[in-house]
């Protein structure tokens, strides 16, 4: 009796063959993949022993993150006659995370200022205290007072800044912190989200490590989440944060990583229009009788417009704020009427971008603290477009009226 053949699923399974055609693809392509397949068990125990020479589970790396990675490290290191080693995370949450957790321990501390991103003050205050790291909160603008913390305090072990800082636009002298930071024994971190390596190289002043969030101007267009760390120490970030990104799994999907390197490609064309367009909206906000005060790092009225000179090439970038005479109801009133801007808790789209930090980013920073760096009820922060820059300042104009 002639027995019928199988028809169980698996006995259509086909293996997946690799396409032997050598042309290159002119667009990065995604690696869809979460595992990666070994012709023996003796390559892939040498690459488990010597995970830098392939590529094994996408939480450990992929091709595609890998690529876009390496892409945004070669631009922070651009003509320093440096390398540097890049690793792209799901976040730039996640990526100043595995920063902090890869590098510090319970019973160091950590320096830094008091005017950061709404959510990086709680990541510090909520998560990396408890485990046992003090973070110590000063202004890093006085040079003074950088040093005597740092003298008096010699468990402090990086110095973690951002400049122009969200939402004041506050600089900090890259090349003076570094210096003090290891004169001490520090690392210098630096979140350069806002200029991006177009507009200011921090690892040109001494930096250490560079964290982004890829989702804001690397990316540019609003439609994806995603984060890297840049070390220009390749052991150490391998060994330590590396290895916190694959343990955490705080690994960037390869779709996202894709979506940012498109992103890249226009980058340079976005920074140079955000720029113009940011400075002639500054220009018409220090102007206007209902705003107090405007910080923008490319007016000569900005207390580090001399600084950012020095700092920054190329333009000042997208970010600004501005602070309205009559507080919280005039900030209110006018982010209500804006019409053609839109109001977005996020920054660095090719829109221009309104957020009331007091009430959304900075919400849970207390209050105190808030207002000791400038971050006041009535501050209005604004992400510039690439838009027409008359039609930016005519919807201002019209939501200032009254």
């Amino acid at each position: 009796m002639i027995s019928k053949p199988s028809m169980r699923p698996d006995s259509f399974v086909v293996k997946e063959q690799a396409e032997n055609r050598t042309t290159a693809p002119h667009i990065l392509p995604i690696y869809a993949t979460s595992s990666f397949a070994f012709d023996n068990l003796d390559a892939c125990i040498e690459v488990f022993r010597n995970p830098a020479t392939a590529h094994t589970y996408s939480r450990y790396g992929n091709p595609t993150t890998d690529a876009v990675a390496r892409k945004i490290a070669e631009l922070e290191a651009f003509g320093l006659g440096i390398e540097a080693y890049g690793i792209m995370t799901s976040s730039g949450m996640s990526a100043i995370s595995a920063l902090l957790l890869g590098l510090l321990r319970s019973g160091d501390q950590l320096l830094t200022q008091g005017n950061l991103y709404g959510g990086t003050t709680e990541l510090l205050a909520d998560i990396l205290q408890p485990l046992g790291v003090e973070v110590l909160f000063i202004n890093l603008r006085d040079l003074d007072q950088v040093e005597q913390t740092l003298r008096t305090h010699p468990r402090i072990r990086m110095v973690y800044a951002e400049t122009p800082a969200n939402p004041t636009l506050a600089c900090i002298d890259l090349k003076a912190v570094a210096q003090l930071a290891h004169k001490h024994d520090a690392w210098l971190a630096v979140d350069n989200t806002f200029a991006t390596p177009l507009l200011q190289q921090p690892f040109a002043f001494g930096a250490d490590f560079i964290v982004h969030s890829a989702t804001k101007f690397l990316n540019g267009h609003g439609n994806s989440i995603a984060g890297v760390v840049i070390g220009r120490d390749t052991a150490l970030t391998r060994q330590r944060i590396w290895r916190t990104v694959k343990l955490i799994g705080a690994n960037c999907s390869p779709f996202e990583a894709w979506l940012a390197h498109n992103g890249l490609k226009t980058l340079a064309l976005r920074m140079e229009r955000h720029s113009a367009n940011a400075l002639a909206l500054a220009q018409f906000l220090e102007q206007h009788p209902a705003v107090a005060r405007v910080n923008y790092p490319g007016l000569p009225s900005h207390l580090d417009a001399e600084l950012a000179r020095q700092q920054m090439r190329g333009g000042f970038g997208a970010m600004l704020s501005f602070e309205l005479k009559d507080g919280f109801d005039a900030a209110l009133r006018c982010v209500n009427r804006l019409k053609f801007c839109s109001l977005a808790p996020t920054l660095g789209d090719v829109d221009t971008l309104v957020l009331h930090p007091a009430s959304s980013s900075h919400l849970n920073v207390p209050r105190e603290l808030r207002l000791q760096n400038g971050i006041t009820d009535g501050l209005v922060r604004v992400s510039v477009g690439i838009e027409n820059s008359a039609d930016i300042i005519a919807d201002f104009g019209q939501a200032l009226e009254q």
